[in-house]
């Protein structure tokens, strides 16, 4: 796979050169005819390039998959609570138009409006290669519907998205990973209670765990049973492992609040969409806040392109 994509990036570069030789002899030649041509074979080359580029966004090892993605209001009350709702009415809209499954796991309402906090899993290809660009917290500055003075206010809220990993871990234990020693059960006092070496301690050799038994009556069976305690105990490894690797893609936790912001949604005095990691920014807020925010995600997964993989507020 890695070849083949060596092999792509390669041939571009080769066809740059070609193009680059034949321009110089077309200038020199005055020739028009082949210059359109070249024109018009840059411009598809560019395309190319570009969205060659946008595949090494999604090449994590996690892209592919679904997604989980939390809401979390943040400083601002019930205003922040009300952004909150719009935040999960955006990303739903989003989804929607990517053919995308969305499914609400976990909700907790406002008190008065809008919700404290909303979790929901999202399914199709590459839904959370797209939605890790929106890792952080959103800023709204708007009118407040729910002042009686009319006074603009600032509401924040924390977006947390992982991939979805599903509950099917597999534990295989290699034979060869394996040191089995017998030994006679030891009673009270330690004295032998059997003649014959009918306890078994088994140590794992790659994590060095150590799970022997000597209360069942044959070795075959206590055997058995030392097996079934290391699996278990591989597998609660597994889990924290597992966990581990979430908490490192949910990344350093952020308040919803001033300075954490990754985009800014201003409704008032004026009207922007600003992201200010990448600087894009657009004047159509109302097309974001229906979900239109593929050129965010973009904008963002192209700066990431051979970026280090840790980048600050949490994002990717």
């Amino acid at each position: 796979m890695l070849r083949e994509q060596v092999k792509t990036w390669d041939e571009f570069a080769q066809q740059v050169q070609d193009a680059l030789e034949l321009l110089e002899m077309a200038e020199a030649e005055e020739d028009e005819e082949t210059l359109a041509v070249i024109e018009e074979e840059a411009t598809a080359l560019d395309r190319e390039v570009e969205r060659r580029e946008f595949e090494l966004a999604l090449s994590g090892p996690h892209d592919k998959g679904d997604a989980v993605l939390s809401i979390h209001a943040g400083a601002g009350g019930t205003e922040a609570q009300d952004w909150a709702e719009m935040l999960l009415r955006m990303y739903t809209r989003w989804a929607e138009r990517k053919g995308y499954e969305v499914e609400i796991t976990d909700m907790t309402p406002g008190e008065e409006a809008g919700i404290k906090s909303v979790t929901m899993t999202v399914r199709g290809p590459y839904a959370y290669g797209y939605l890790k660009a929106e890792k952080g917290v959103h800023r709204l500055v708007r009118i407040s519907p729910f002042d009686a003075s009319a006074r603009r206010h600032t509401s924040f809220a924390l977006v947390e998205v992982m991939p979805l990993i599903e509950d099917d871990i597999e534990i295989e234990i290699n034979p060869n990973d394996l040191r089995i020693d017998v030994y006679k059960s030891a009673g009270a006092g330690g004295q032998h209670v059997q003649k014959n070496a009918t306890a078994v301690r088994i140590v794992h050799l790659p994590t060095g765990i150590v799970v022997q038994c000597q209360n069942e009556r044959s070795q075959h069976q206590n055997r058995e049973m030392a097996m079934r305690i290391l699996r278990a105990r591989l597998y609660a490894l597994e889990l924290e492992k597992r966990e581990q690797e979430m908490a490192r893609l949910k990344g350093k936790h952020v308040e919803a609040g001033w300075g954490n912001q990754i985009r800014s949604y201003v409704l008032q005095p004026y009207q922007m969409v600003k992201d200010l990691r990448t600087g894009y920014e657009t004047g159509n807020v109302q097309a974001v806040l229906d979900g239109d925010l593929d050129p965010f995600i973009e904008a963002y997964l192209k700066s990431q392109v051979g970026a280090e993989e840790s980048v600050p507020q949490g994002t990717e």
